[in-house]
């Protein structure tokens, strides 16, 4: 049996993958066109998050309990709720006050949907290694959250393309965020687990993400030229594609 603090680390390893993306981020003299691109990318990569957390829930809440057929009414309840939380929280918040998103609180918000979904993750590595140890499901699992992980810090950092402006250690702070909660998991997941957990989690994670990614798109589509335009259709493409791909390995 593989022991608590071997699953903090490899916890720890899974959830700063998510600073891999600091290159790209701190990359200067970005052009228009290649930060259209890359805005549009981390839409992309928030609309796959989306389907991907859905994905995981559907087989727990469509699960022919009810009588053979349907779903688990109790389940359902909690994922409804949760989504309905994850959003509506985040509307009222940004609707009690004047103007639109500012690059930090969009960031900010993306980070915190990213963390219920990384707090998932965690519990499920945290559980499957306990009982497996690191060999087989838990070592596939392992290395897939970490690549995805990987491509999870794009998203959080993208508001802040081009605009950092002496504000590097507060995107730090917010990809420590999102990274984080993938320890806390694993601590928790080692020692107690429960699907109700996950699907609470998941809900949240889903509702905050579909809400900051409204505004997101209704910003990459302002822009009246064509070429820019096209740019970002590409871009949401690209998102899509890698975060497929990512999830395939």
């Amino acid at each position: 049996m593989v022991s608590f603090a071997i699953i903090l680390l490899f916890s720890a390893i899974m959830g700063f993958s998510i600073y891999l993306s600091l290159p790209m981020v701190f990359k200067s003299g970005t052009g228009a066109g290649v930060l259209k691109l890359l805005n549009a990318g981390a839409v992309g990569i928030l609309l796959f998050l989306l389907a991907d957390i859905f994905s995981n829930v559907t087989p727990i809440i469509y699960n022919k309990s009810l009588y053979g057929y349907g779903s688990n009414p109790l389940y359902d309840l909690v994922f409804l709720l949760s989504f309905s939380a994850g959003f509506l929280i985040l509307f009222f918040t940004e609707h009690r006050k004047e103007g639109v998103l500012t690059p930090s609180q969009t960031a900010f918000f993306i980070a915190v949907g990213i963390a219920f979904q990384n707090l998932t993750e965690g519990l499920v590595f945290g559980s499957l290694g306990a009982v497996l140890g690191l060999t087989g499901a838990a070592v596939v699992i392992l290395v897939g959250f970490i690549l995805q992980n990987m491509t999870e810090g794009f998203p959080i950092s993208s508001p802040f393309l081009g605009k950092l402006e002496h504000r590097e250690w507060q995107m730090m702070s917010l990809l420590f965020l999102g990274g984080v909660p993938d320890i806390i998991g694993g601590a928790v997941g080692f020692y107690f687990n429960s699907t109700i957990i996950d699907v609470l989690f998941d809900g949240l994670a889903m509702g905050t993400i579909l809400y900051v990614i409204i505004p997101m798109i209704r910003a990459i589509f302002t822009e009246k030229s064509q070429y820019l335009r096209r740019v970002a259709y590409a871009g949401i493409f690209a998102g899509f594609v890698v975060g497929f791909l990512v999830n395939l390995i």
